[in-house]
């Protein structure tokens, strides 16, 4: 390819603000030739009996295990130090090792052999056919995490698999793919591309079926063109997820658990808590023990691996969210801590920003903030609090804390959200490997479950296979089909 054909992005560093990484963007032929060289890479892989793939598999865990540090590193980079970065070479190898135990019992739950309940004649099997070639879009936020969650399970399932990371965070990719390509059996259905929404597009171009986290806007683009071709997709585009601190809650532990549900990660992570409503009985005192814990939370810009909140990772997320800040105090919200855009070295950071005052006008009660903000909205029956929390084009997770289980459970029914946790927040990992759930409105597209043994039936098609060992019906003695017992 001629140099003029080379497309390039910078790629800002969000500790320092610098420039300090250059991708290059695959063109539409480099997607076409590297899906191409996936589906006849596929049809080997397809045909490996589950336990073969596992055994690559488990391979390529000892390779990452390998180079854990190196995994964990690149994707703190990306990020600006989040804490779930440094853990990500420990979370990588958790779900490779959570697939081998967990795939075949997926597709087991899913799976008949036997006689035809309705013509015992007929023995009835299952087959599983993987889709070809997937393509998974990823994020900024969490990026090797989040594709890694999408793109493992279908490998397992059998199918070949082309990434591409976004191009605010690209680092992570390299240090994976040099323990993929020690794995050859691997490497042949697993690649990823560099680039930008171009690229994506490519890759839908190419594909059997599409998984994208990210922007609702971007999540609409991505479903017309998977309509357009008339392939699946999955889409897990984020959410404005509530918590009900009831009347009985015990201020302490609620602030404790909302404060964490809303800050960690800076607060860009799909199911933060970005709407807080309480009883206005406890309203004040629960507003003053939570602005005296946010005052402590640390920044990590002298240490990434010291502080509780790192920088934005994509600058432009800081203007959005002090836009929420500053459109709420217009309207008539007061701002009791944090609030400001702080840059420190070259990096954009925001303490934890308490807000009292806001309402369902104000964007910062509507529309995903991505950021480290508490507003604390007053409620005064639990009736107006739960149409509260389902007045939201959203409905990933959602958060009850109450005086007791059983109070909080009963609340917890009524809220509309795929997860809901109960007595605390940021539940969502305990999920993986033991239940799956289904997102609510713009939340989740697709269907089916993203965690949970039965997550990897995304990725394949069931096919019923019937084989008759009775007698054929005769089209000269079939008018009594259907009637119990073959009565007249």
């Amino acid at each position: 390819m001629a140099d003029m054909d080379l497309r390039t992005l910078p790629v800002r560093n969000p500790r320092t603000g610098a420039v300090d990484f250059e991708l290059t963007v695959a063109t539409s032929a480099e997607v076409s030739a590297k899906a191409a060289r996936l589906r006849a890479n596929q049809k080997a892989w397809a045909a490996m009996p589950l336990a073969a793939r596992i055994g690559v598999m488990a391979r390529w865990l000892g390779e990452v295990q390998k180079r854990a540090n190196d995994i964990a590193e690149a994707d703190a980079v990306d990020t600006g130090g989040c804490h779930t970065s440094y853990l990500q070479g420990f979370i990588t190898m958790g779900n490779i090792g959570g697939w081998m135990e967990d795939a075949q019992t997926g597709l087991d739950m899913a799976a008949y052999n036997g006689p035809s309940k309705a013509m015992p004649d007929v023995e009835v099997r299952t087959q599983f056919v993987p889709y070809p070639l997937v393509s998974v879009i990823g994020p900024w936020n969490a990026p090797a995490m989040l594709v890694l969650l999408d793109a493992i399970p279908a490998l397992f399932a059998g199918c070949a698999v082309l990434i591409k990371p976004s191009e605010i965070t690209p680092r992570w990719v390299e240090p994976l793919f040099e323990a993929v390509a020690a794995v050859p059996e691997l490497a042949g259905v697993f690649d990823y591309v560099q680039g930008d929404g171009s690229t994506g597009q490519a890759m839908i171009d190419e594909a059997d079926l599409v998984c994208f986290t990210g922007s609702v806007p971007t999540g609409r683009k991505i479903a017309v063109q998977c309509a357009e071709r008339l392939i699946p997709c999955y889409l897990e585009l984020g959410g404005k997820d509530p918590v009900i601190v009831a009347e009985t809650a015990d201020i302490e532990r609620a602030t404790t658990a909302v404060l964490r549900g809303a800050v960690h990660a800076n607060g860009m992570v799909c199911f933060s808590i970005e709407r807080i409503y309480v009883h206005e009985s406890i309203h004040d005192a629960f507003v003053e023990t939570l602005v005296e814990k946010a005052k402590k939370v640390r920044l990590n810009s002298d240490d990434p691996r010291a502080g509780h909140s790192h920088p934005f990772t994509f600058a432009p997320q800081a203007e959005i969210v002090a836009g929420h800040v500053a459109e709420a105090k217009e309207k008539g919200a007061t701002v009791l801590t944090g609030g400001e855009i702080e840059e420190i070295d070259g990096g954009l950071y925001m303490r934890p920003t308490v807000l009292t005052g806001v309402d369902h006008e104000m964007a910062i009660m509507r529309d995903e903030t991505f950021g480290p903000c508490l507003p604390v909205m007053k409620y005064k029956t639990i009736e107006e609090a739960i149409a509260l929390a389902n007045d939201t084009i959203f409905g990933l997770t959602a958060s009850v804390i109450a005086g007791s289980e059983e109070e909080a459970l009963e609340i917890a029914r009524q809220i509309n959200a795929g997860a809901l946790f109960v007595q605390d927040t940021f539940l969502t990992f305990a999920k993986n490997r033991t239940v799956g759930s289904t997102a609510f409105g713009a939340s989740g597209v697709g269907g089916g479950s993203r965690t949970g043994p039965e997550a990897i039936l995304r990725y394949v098609r069931r096919k019923a296979i019937l084989v008759q060992r009775g007698e054929v019906a005769d089209i000269q003695n079939d008018h009594h089909l259907g009637k119990p017992g073959g009565e007249e």
